[in-house]
């Protein structure tokens, strides 16, 4: 399941890059999931690496939102308990956040984010 969502994150992310060449960096995932060795985990997280991250966030404000941070989820995936508490604490303090299935998904929040 993973790895589909990995996929249609890399999909979205060069479509981002190619639409939006002037901005792209502005888009921008942190590598908070995968198997890392203990050591590198806890040092992961006294450097703020947070459970419940959303996969990227475009930091730029659109006059209604400070932010647009998305979720990739597959058509059946769910949050987790702690996606969900990062994403009422991302809401209170003026961003918006999306979960994405698809591409379509992706571009359709992405063009209304930014218009």
């Amino acid at each position: 399941m993973r790895h589909i969502e990995d996929n249609l994150q890399i999909s979205c992310i060069r479509w981002f890059d190619y639409q939006y060449p002037k901005i792209k960096m502005l888009l921008h995932h942190s590598p908070n999931g995968g198997k890392r060795q203990i050591r590198e985990a806890a040092r992961f997280k006294q450097m703020g690496v947070r459970a419940g991250f959303p996969d990227v966030i475009l930091l730029i404000g659109n006059g209604q939102f400070n932010a647009l941070c998305i979720e990739f989820k597959t058509e059946k995936g769910r949050q987790t308990e702690l996606q969900k508490e990062w994403q009422k604490e991302a809401e209170k303090n003026g961003n918006k956040y999306v979960i994405c299935r698809s591409i379509d998904n992706f571009i359709h929040e992405i063009k209304n984010y930014l218009k």
